[in-house]
C-alpha cells in the first residue's frame, strides 16, 4: 500500500494551477463583445477549427501564463444551450459593483439582482446574466490579481465532494459556510486564498443530491507537472469516492499535448493538463 499512499502525496507537491474553464455559448462575437466591453476582459486568442465545425476565444484579465481565463467555445450552426440545474454561476471582484452593473445595463445586458450586502454578510454584491443565461456575480473586493474568482458548481454531498478535490487534485477548503436559514451550505476550494485566485465554490442545497447537467458548460482545466501520475491517483480516489477517468492520460492527437480528463462524484469534468505543454500551445 506504500505505492498508493505515496501516490497520494503527489497531487499537494505538484505544480497546480487553474487554467480555464471551458463552456459553449451561440455566438462567439456577442459574447466576446459583451466580456470586453462590460466586464473589461481582454481577448486573449481566438482559433477557428473548421474540420471539426468549431470556433474557440479565450478571454481573461491577464496573459494565460498567470491568470485563470474562459474558453468559449462555439460549434457552427448551433445558437443556444442548455445550462441546467447544476451550474452555478462564475464571479468577478470589482472595485465598484454599481459602477460594473450600470455598464452591463448600457450595454443590454440583463441584471437578476441589483448591487447590495449579502443577506447575513456585509460584502456588496449583485448578479447578471451574460448573452447566453449564464449568471455572473459581481463581488465588491479591493484590488486582485484575479478578478475571475469563482467558479460555482451544486453538488449532492459536500463532504465527499470536499475530500474528492482534496485527495484528487491536492485543492484545500479554504473556507465552508453554513447558512442554514437558506438550506445551504458551501465550500470555498482552492489552491491559494480566495483573495489572490480562483476558487471553486461547491454548493450543496438541503435534501438534493442530484442535478441535471445540461450541454452548455463543459469543463475546467488545471496544470499537473505529470498527467500519468495524477491519472494514477484519481484512479484510487475515483475507488474510493465515484467519479471515473474519461480520457487516459496520454497526448492528443495533432496537438501532442498531455492531458486526462475524468469526473467527480457529481458528474462534473475536469482536464489537467501537461504544464510545459501548456506553454508550447501557448507560444
Amino acid at each position: 500500500m506504500a505505492e498508493a499512499s505515496d501516490l497520494l502525496e503527489w497531487p499537494k507537491k505538484d505544480n497546480r494551477r487553474f487554467l480555464h474553464v471551458v463552456y459553449r455559448v451561440g455566438d462567439l462575437d456577442r459574447t466576446i463583445a459583451f466580456y470586453t466591453e462590460c466586464f473589461g476582459m481582454k481577448l486573449l486568442r481566438k482559433r477557428d477549427v473548421p474540420e471539426e465545425k468549431y470556433s474557440n476565444a479565450f478571454l481573461g484579465f491577464g496573459p494565460e501564463t498567470s491568470n485563470f481565463v474562459v474558453e468559449l467555445t462555439y460549434n457552427y450552426g448551433v445558437s443556444s444551450y442548455d445550462i441546467g440545474t447544476g451550474f452555478g454561476h462564475f464571479a468577478i471582484s470589482t472595485q465598484d459593483v454599481s459602477k460594473l452593473v450600470e455598464t452591463v445595463r448600457a450595454k443590454g445586458g440583463n441584471v437578476s439582482r441589483e448591487p447590495g450586502p449579502v443577506k447575513g454578510g456585509g460584502s456588496v454584491i449583485a448578479f447578471v446574466k451574460d448573452p447566453d443565461g449564464y449568471t455572473f456575480e459581481l463581488i465588491q473586493r479591493g484590488p486582485t490579481p484575479e478578478p475571475f474568482c469563482q467558479v460555482m458548481l451544486r453538488v449532492g454531498d459536500l463532504d465527499r465532494a470536499i475530500k474528492f478535490y482534496e485527495k484528487a487534485l491536492g485543492m484545500r477548503l479554504l473556507r465552508k459556510i453554513e447558512r442554514p436559514e437558506y438550506k445551504y451550505t458551501i465550500g470555498m476550494m482552492g489552491y491559494a486564498e480566495e483573495y489572490e485566485s480562483i476558487v471553486l465554490e461547491l454548493t450543496y442545497n438541503y435534501g438534493v443530491t442530484e442535478y441535471t447537467k445540461g450541454n452548455a458548460y463543459a469543463q475546467i482545466a488545471i496544470g499537473t507537472d505529470d498527467v500519468y501520475k495524477s491519472g494514477e491517483v484519481i484512479k484510487i480516489v475515483n475507488q474510493e469516492l465515484g467519479g471515473k477517468i474519461t480520457r487516459e492520460p496520454g497526448p492528443l492527437p495533432g496537438l501532442g499535448t498531455k492531458i486526462v480528463s475524468f469526473l467527480d462524484p457529481d458528474g462534473w469534468k475536469t482536464v489537467l493538463v501537461d504544464n510545459k505543454d501548456f506553454l508550447k500551445e501557448l507560444e
